[in-house]
């Protein structure tokens, strides 16, 4: 559909920061009326408006991608129904090529109801690669923000990207800012990488400097109290604007279930009481309901395909790992800061061996100048006991370092132009470069590592701690920390990807700026952190 309607033209960057005033809203016969992009720090949606969750987008593709919102009037409804019941509701869309919604290149009508949350997937397709478009949805007279989504370039060309990566955000520990000032970045990509909620209680987790909102309901353990949990997150303005600047690739991490879940294995089986199969089905369910993924990834009861590829023109292929459904149960009794025999047993694996394939299918196949491994725990070697004896985090790659042997050497023998792992759940900045062997000192650099830091939490941070420069001496391989809240801001060009540890000084009250603490690039051919 098209109109002629006349509209005042605005920048990209002008509705992201101010929205679309009353004055700019169109509405075109025959179309959605217009509301504006989502902005940071704007007001929550009024009780009974059904899009008080947002809206977001996900999985580009050169001809489409996911466009997402989820239908609630009261988000924190004890069911986890969102005030909506029972009823079946006929959501409308909408995508076009401006954010005038002038230009109407698809449109359609999908049904919601209980049985998905009340939430709504659509996977576009034919559009044209390398583009930017923008989408909306309506319920009767009730209009949704709109959102901006992009198309990845086509398979043959090295575009430029923009992509912005973090983890980690519990909502108790403070204010969702950094996704605030994500947003102002206007990326071409945002990547989540585990974490996007917490299952706790009020109060069960603090802040070292205290909590300053409140969970609703109790630890999340039933599909209703996932769904509230997500609906409380997702009533957040500033995360909201977050999903609406770009489209998202998402992973999960340990805390969409339960803290440091392994597998079928629970971290504390009477803390709840009960198995941990069901807890999966409710959290694996929730998930899916809740972000911006295909059909290909919902759940079938506790399973759920989460690891894929996604590629970006020549430019990047992402390849988003599952590092929790599959993996080895946590050795040294999961105590951080250990270190034992079990560590080292060689069939032991983080991904599962299954995965473990998977990858070094997707890096013998690979044609991109950039390969990306999107997954959730520290993948390089860090000894966390400085001077004499060693002690590592068990959760992470270190708890299995003959399965990271063997991804990296999948890398090596696919001779793989460039590579690249991003991960989040540590609630730091870290950089790294990846030895093929981390304990031999002659041993090459053969990738690098990103990790950002958390949204919220930890709460405020520190620029160091009082252990950091001797960690730093004792794991030469590791060339930046930094332990404030906020996200990495990525450039992937032809000759260098740079990366720019972006930090808030402060989460436990609004309005933070964002900063840059460390700048690096990584050279085409040339592995490993050189500092700009």
């Amino acid at each position: 559909m098209t109109s002629d309607a006349s509209t005042t033209t605005h920048s990209r960057r002008t509705v992201l920061r101010t929205g679309l005033t009353a004055a700019a809203v169109i509405a075109i016969p025959g179309t959605i009326a217009a509301t504006g992009v989502g902005k940071a720090g704007a007001a929550a949606a009024p009780r009974g408006n059904p899009f008080a969750l947002g809206v977001a987008s996900g999985e580009p593709t050169p001809e489409g991608m996911v466009l997402w919102t989820r239908l609630a009037t009261d988000p924190l409804a004890e069911d986890g129904l969102g005030g909506i019941g029972n009823r079946v509701t006929e959501v409308e869309w909408e995508l076009a090529g401006d954010e005038g919604f002038r230009q109407i290149l698809r449109s359609g009508t999908e049904r919601t109801g209980p049985e998905l949350g009340h939430s709504v997937h659509v996977e576009t397709a034919g559009l044209a690669p390398g583009h930017d478009y923008f989408y909306r949805f309506r319920v009767g007279s009730e209009i949704s923000p709109a959102g901006r989504t992009r198309t990845a370039p086509p398979p043959q060309q090295l575009q430029p990207l923009t992509m912005c990566f973090t983890s980690c955000s519990q909502y108790e520990h403070g204010f969702f800012t950094a996704y605030a000032r994500l947003a102002e970045e206007e990326p071409d990509l945002v990547l989540h990488l585990g974490d996007y909620q917490y299952e706790y209680a009020k109060g069960r987790y603090e802040a070292p400097g205290g909590n300053v909102r409140d969970h609703a309901g109790p630890e999340t353990v039933t599909l209703a109290n996932y769904r509230q949990r997500y609906a409380q997150y997702k009533s957040d303005a500033d995360l909201q604007a977050a999903h609406a600047v770009a489209p998202w690739l998402v992973v999960f991490d340990d805390h969409e279930v339960e803290n440091n879940w392994a597998g079928n294995v629970r971290e504390l089986p009477e803390d709840p009481p009960g198995p941990l199969a069901p807890r999966r089905a409710a959290a694996f369910q929730a998930y899916w309901e809740n972000m911006p993924l295909r059909a290909a990834q919902r759940p079938r009861g506790d399973a759920m395909q989460l690891h894929r590829r996604v590629n970006w023109g020549a430019t990047a292929t992402f390849h988003m790992l599952d590092t929790r459904q599959y993996r080895s149960d946590q050795p040294c009794g999961d105590r951080f800061g250990t270190d034992c025999a079990a560590r080292t047993d060689p069939a032991a694996s983080l991904p599962g061996s299954a995965q473990e394939r998977w990858i070094a299918d997707g890096f013998r196949s690979s044609t991109a100048r950039w390969d990306v491994l999107g997954q959730q725990v520290f993948f390089s070697q860090v000894d966390f006991t400085p001077g004499a004896g060693r002690g590592f985090n068990p959760d992470a790659w270190d708890g299995t370092p003959a399965s990271r042997d063997r991804v990296v050497d999948s890398w090596v023998d696919a001779r793989n132009r460039n590579t690249l792992v991003l991960t989040g759940d540590v609630h730091a900045h870290w950089g790294a470069d990846i030895k093929q062997r981390f304990d031999d000192p002659a041993s090459p650099v053969v990738g690098t590592e990103l990790i950002s830091s958390s949204i919220t939490s930890g709460g405020d941070g520190s620029e160091s701690q009082s252990t950091t420069a001797a960690i730093l001496a004792d794991n030469p391989h590791l060339r930046f920390y930094n332990n404030r809240r906020g996200y990495v801001r990525t450039t992937f060009g032809p000759t260098e990807v740079r990366a720019d540890f972006r930090v808030v000084p402060y989460v436990q009250r609004p309005g933070a700026p964002a900063e840059t603490r460390g700048a690096f690039v990584i050279e085409d051919r040339k592995s490993g952190l050189q500092a700009v």
